[in-house]
């Protein structure tokens, strides 16, 4: 399994959210490339980069940071927020970016997310955000009645990389994952499925591991800031 170091972009500095409240957030670093490099020199082989305030606003905004993290580190990165057209894609894409992840657009218009699988080759991934097994768009602010394995299902043969499932109610609140739904989740499609949100202990990475599904990696943030997870431990447990 692969161990996904988060950083979230707010206002230009590395942040973490609680439950995705755009208002309860708390800033770890205001160099995001320094941030980046320490991870990858702690030895971590991809990086999460999600753009918090471009999820709100429907298009990049914290473009600079994400330029300034590709430019510094050499590790693949996949980046979610504000990512809604084909033109945005494609220019990510074209500056380094390993993989795009696509969330509201996979609801509101999932024609876009086939046609960028096709375009892109294994630089496609699908974030699913769930409250309650609903899927939630635009930065988590509203909910839908799709469910989330149906959303899932329904790119099965698309050819997305990865689909990043986050429990939204575990998200930043040191709680732990939701295993049992990423497993189920996991195990409904054949599509790579990486688990985040509430990640916040070695206990819950082993747990991840073992959930009886073939999960493609974990994300965490808060608890690698906060030292609750040591890195190292960590990424030699994801190793075995």
């Amino acid at each position: 399994m692969i161990l996904y170091p988060a950083i979230d972009l707010k206002d230009g500095n590395a942040v973490r959210l609680v439950h995705g409240d755009m208002d309860k957030e708390t800033v770890f670093n205001e160099n995001p490339a320094a941030q980046a490099l320490e991870f990858v020199n702690a030895g971590c082989e991809w990086l999460h980069l999600v753009d918090l305030n471009g999820a709100f606003a429907g298009e990049p905004v914290n473009a600079a940071p994400v330029e300034e993290i590709l430019k510094q580190t050499k590790v693949p990165a996949q980046l979610g927020g504000g990512i809604r057209d084909m033109a945005t894609i494609a220019r990510w894409i074209d500056k380094g970016l390993a993989r795009v992840i696509l969330g509201t657009v996979a609801v509101e218009n999932p024609d876009l997310v086939r046609e960028a699988a096709r375009e892109f080759p294994d630089k496609v991934a699908v974030g699913i955000d769930a409250r309650n097994g609903r899927v939630a768009t635009k930065g988590w602010a509203e909910e839908t009645n799709v469910m989330v394995t149906d959303l899932a299902k329904s790119f099965e043969d698309a050819g997305v990389a990865a689909i990043i499932y986050t429990d939204i109610n575990r998200d930043g609140a040191m709680q732990g994952p939701n295993v049992e739904a990423t497993a189920a989740l996991a195990n409904a499609v054949s599509i790579p499925v990486i688990a985040s949100g509430g990640v916040s202990s070695l206990e819950d990475l082993r747990n991840l591991k073992s959930c009886g599904a073939p999960l493609n990696g974990a994300i965490s943030g808060r608890a690698l800031y906060d030292g609750a997870i040591d890195l190292k431990e960590a990424l030699d447990l994801m190793k075995v």
